[in-house]
């Protein structure tokens, strides 16, 4: 369809989905000279007075020199993009690229002139917005970096497209026109407000998915069962508070309801708006139901039907082209093969899933890509069992299936600013763009808990996930540091999330156990340590203690300045009933009553149920089940759900404003881990209050950096560069690489030797054996000549010429420790800065952390921290310690050179030797490539299909 143009190929990688405003979906992209008939029409249906305003007179029509002009472009110098919602434009936007004298001109002019035009009726939407974000990325890759506009006065709604775009900007007002100038490069403010406007997009059209006020179940069957029927059911039970319909087109023509409920043939009959759908035809009818959807403005779909990317090839191409299908009409898609959504809130009231049991409501949101899990976790918070007690509920479920257009992060977007929503739970099999859930992540974790359990790096069948050379383990760690609370199992998802669902978040790791167990305490202390927590020895209160006793001691112990948390582990006493327990249960509650700002959690060991249990088993075969296990009435833990304290201080109380539940715990171990999890995570919260800061440092040139890679790459598009550029580019910031010289023949080693004066290092750089000392080839304190040659026949004699070794002679450096630093570019996780200590055990052990680039002062320091062998840098077994500062300071300037030039695409420095005073780099590679056309501080954009 689309023409090449003048000068450059039709650039698709331009074209892009994004979501608006108000939550719904358009699509940008060139415009080319197959537009002519679509501009016209456009046209037609804006305005007098946006006419005006754009062309500051009166401009009924576009006369055919304007089509040609507008229609016909050489996207470098003249670039059109137009705004698309079911093929049609509704907003266009060109620049034309203008000289110090204000008239058209060509590279290296970096200026351009501006204009837009949003249709009436979509008008308020930030189509503009996205309009500017998308030209200017544009322009910054054609090398415009300014762009100006002329607007009339009136023209208050363009005006403030640019004024709040964040853009360094200069006005002026002239023979009344007002003309803004603003530098395209990306500011903090700039980024910050396309943060802001992409949160409340995407969070605005999950909302609209979770909130509708309409909804049509599209693929009912006449006969009971069936997929779309057991929906409709679901919904209508679980009391929807909006509008019901049910669509088939095999229902006769004369059928007016369903159940009760209004039925059509399509959803083009419904009398009234739909806001949602519900799809459960077969794959191949999905289609025809996409587009009467479309045609209807229903604003988005929930496709349950399978037979898309988790069947092979044809599947994945039928799942490409129903995205594109209903993103044209400007719908959002959960799914296909979705398991569905749920909503509890009292005005909504929705269940449009298949699952089989109602979540209560409560404050949890709850995200899972599988069905399966989703019922396992439904279940499990719907029985407040599986072990974990504590009446809470689900503030709103989505199982998203092959998450083809609706994510994680487009619901973490909602969850962040949701008032409902306490806590969130995600189950996530792959993460399709680790970068964007990791700055999503950190956000929503300063603000609310984040739990995840993330899959085992392979993404199941249907899941497009962007390709990452990362290992699975660096992609949690990076989660970790972003305020993620990592788990492995659904089991820890639960019993983490219930507990802060309910309890403040302790201020420390200080744990008092007190109990009538003394075997369960010593169990639980021994939990403890093995988290990394700090408890205080157990208090036996003996088997004899009775309810009065638990609540004297738990009290003592939330007032003791040394606590941060208190664990109470419980046996039933010999003849105790559900009486004892409820005894038990309100002694608790009245003594956390009285000091709310500390978690306490319960480990509940029944006998009676294992008893009964291990009674009915009459074989050992696994018998069959027709649900989940029922708790009787009288069981303890019953009693032990009504364990509530009253609400505590704002700046001290669980997340949320509901009463506090004490959760209880068939095991230590899982409430210890509970409980260590929520340690770290409220630690990570205190520190992300002062997040540090990125260093600036006097002896960095950025603009002789960039001179100099720019003249590198031309050479070729990706390359290692030389030792002596290496040493160059690293020295624009501050970074002295060790000198080093090519000893080709034994003389040259001599006369290398003289040049850096002894005792020298003589070392082979061949890829077998560098930096592997271990191997033999390197030899230290050359103190003269004699040594050097010496050493120089024993590398040759052992491991081949010297041109198969590649031997250099180095001045010696100060002793000291010996370390790795290497930044890579990530296709998916972004810029990755890594630290640890060299040599073959680091290696072994994988001992190795990471932060994400750019660091933070803080970050640096929690970095040299992080690896398990970082006691050999501080003194350990009476070492001295090596400084630490000096490896800081390094870390910031590695990670300041590949945030500011998003060429460098990996750096390397190994050895980097810490002395007890200063650092030697000994070696060091850089790898460039030119930059993507577009990174993270591109425009706004749906994942490409």
């Amino acid at each position: 369809m689309q023409s090449a143009s003048d000068r450059h190929e039709y650039p698709a990688h331009w074209e892009a989905d994004v979501v608006l405003r108000d939550g719904g979906t358009a699509r940008i992209r060139p415009i080319t000279v197959d537009d002519a008939d679509r501009l016209v029409s456009f046209y037609e249906q804006v305005s007098d007075e946006s006419k005006y305003y754009r062309f500051f007179a009166p401009y009924p029509r576009l006369s055919a020199k304007d089509v040609h002009r507008f229609t016909h472009h050489d996207f470098v110098d003249r670039v059109g993009l137009a705004a698309t919602v079911g093929g049609e434009f509704i907003a266009t936007v060109r620049y034309d690229r203008i000289g110090a004298d204000g008239m058209p001109a060509t590279a290296p002019a970096d200026e351009a002139e501006v204009a837009f035009l949003v249709q009436d009726a979509h008008q308020g939407r930030g189509v503009a917005s996205a309009l500017l974000e998308h030209i200017g990325a544009v322009a910054r890759e054609r090398g415009i970096r300014r762009f100006a506009a002329e607007v009339l006065p009136a023209n208050v709604k363009m005006i403030k497209v640019f004024t709040d775009a964040g853009y360094t900007q200069k006005r002026s007002f002239e023979d009344g026109v007002v003309r803004l100038e603003f530098d395209l490069e990306p500011t903090d403010r700039s980024l910050a407000v396309q943060y802001a406007r992409e949160q409340r997009a995407e969070s605005r059209s999950v909302q609209r998915l979770l909130t509708p006020g309409s909804v049509a179940v599209v693929g009912v069957g006449r006969a009971p069962g069936g997929v779309g029927r057991s929906v409709l059911g679901n919904i209508r039970d679980y009391g929807f508070t909006g509008r019901l319909y049910a669509v088939n087109k095999a229902f006769p023509e004369d059928q007016k309801e369903l159940d009760g409920i209004p039925a059509h043939r399509s959803v083009r009959d419904i009398d009234g708006p739909v806001d949602l759908a519900v799809v459960a035809v077969p794959a191949e009818h999905v289609p025809e139901v996409v587009a009467e959807c479309g045609a209807h403005g229903v604003q988005g779909l929930v496709v349950l039907s399978a037979g898309y990317a988790e069947s092979g090839p044809e599947g994945r191409e039928r799942q490409r082209e129903l995205v594109r299908h209903a993103r044209a009409y400007g719908m959002r898609i959960i799914g296909p093969n979705a398991f569905g959504i749920i909503n509890t809130s009292a005005a909504v009231r929705l269940n449009a899933s298949l699952a089989p049991e109602t979540p209560r409501p409560g404050r949890i949101g709850l995200f899972a890509q599988s069905g399966a899990i989703g019922i396992a976790l439904l279940s499990r918070l719907h029985r407040r069992g599986g072990g974990v007690t504590g009446v809470t509920g689900v503030s709103t479920f989505v199982a998203s299936g092959n998450r083809a257009d609706v994510s994680g992060n487009d619901v973490l977007q909602y969850w962040y600013d949701d008032p409902d929503t306490d806590v969130v739970l995600m189950y996530l099999e792959s993460i399709g763009n680790p970068r964007k859930f990791t700055r999503l992540a950190r956000r929503t974790a300063a603000a609310k808990p984040l739990v995840v359990v993330q899959g085992s790096g392979t993404a199941p069948q249907g899941h497009a996930v962007r390709a990452t050379r990362l290992p699975h383990a660096t992609v949690s760690a990076l989660l970790r540091q972003a305020g993620v609370i990592r788990v492995d199992t659904i089991t820890e998802l639960v019993d983490t999330g219930l507990l802060l669902a309910r309890q403040p978040l302790p201020t420390g790791p200080k744990v008092a156990i007190l109990g009538n167990s003394e075997s369960l305490g010593l169990l639980t202390y021994d939990a403890c340590v093995a988290e990394g927590l700090t408890p205080s020895p157990p208090l036996d209160l003996t088997t004899a203690a009775a309810p009065e006793d638990f609540h004297a001691a738990l009290a003592r112990a939330l007032a003791d300045d040394s606590c941060d948390a208190v664990i109470v582990t419980a046996i039933p006493g010999v003849g105790e009933g559900s009486a004892g327990d409820a005894a038990l249960a309100e002694a608790l509650r009245s003594a956390a009553e009285q000091v709310p700002g500390k978690p306490v959690l319960v480990v509940h060991v029944e006998l009676g149920g294992l008893a009964e249990a291990l009674s009915a088993a009459t074989s050992t075969a696994p018998q069959a089940t027709a649900g989940p296990p029922k708790i009787r009435a009288d069981h303890p833990f019953r009693a032990l759900d009504r364990l509530r304290a009253a609400p505590g201080p704002a700046e001290t109380s669980a997340p949320g404003n509901g009463d506090r539940l004490i959760p209880a715990y068939p095991a230590a171990e899982r409430a210890v881990r509970a409980l260590a999890d929520v340690v770290q995570y409220g630690q990570w919260r205190r520190e992300s209050a002062e997040p540090g800061k990125v260093p600036e440092y006097e002896n960095i040139d950025e603009k002789g950096a960039a001179t100099l890679i720019d003249g590198l790459l031309t050479r070729g598009q990706g390359l290692t560069i030389g030792t002596e550029d290496t040493c160059r580019l690293l020295a624009e910031y501050g970074i002295q690489v060790h000198r080093a010289l090519p000893a080709a023949t034994s003389d040259a080693a001599v006369e290398a030797a003289a040049t850096l004066g002894y005792p020298v290092a003589l070392k082979a750089t061949a890829p077998h054996l560098r930096h592997r000392a271990d191997l033999g080839g390197v030899r230290l304190d050359l103190a003269d000549e004699e040594q050097l040659r010496r050493a120089y026949a024993e590398l040759t004699e052992l491991f081949g010429t010297p041109d198969e070794l590649r031997p250099v002679v180095q001045g010696m450096a100060p002793r000291g420790v010996d370390t790795v630093i290497r930044a890579v570019i990530d296709p998916a996780a972004g810029a990755v800065l890594s630290f640890g200590l060299a040599g073959a055990a680091s290696q072994l052990l994988d001992d190795t952390a990471h932060r994400l680039i750019p660091v933070t002062d803080r970050e640096a320091a929690s970095l040299v921290r992080s690896i398990r062998t970082a006691p050999l840098l501080f003194g350990w077994r009476g070492s001295t310690p090596v400084d630490t500062p000096a490896l800081e300071e390094l870390l910031l300037r590695v990670s300041r050179l590949v945030d500011d030039h998003p060429e460098v695409v990996a750096v390397t420095l190994e050895p980097v030797v810490v002395a007890p005073r200063g650092l030697s780099v000994l070696g060091a590679s850089v790898r460039l490539a030119p930059p993507p056309a577009r990174d993270d501080l591109g425009p706004r954009t749906l994942p490409a299909y």
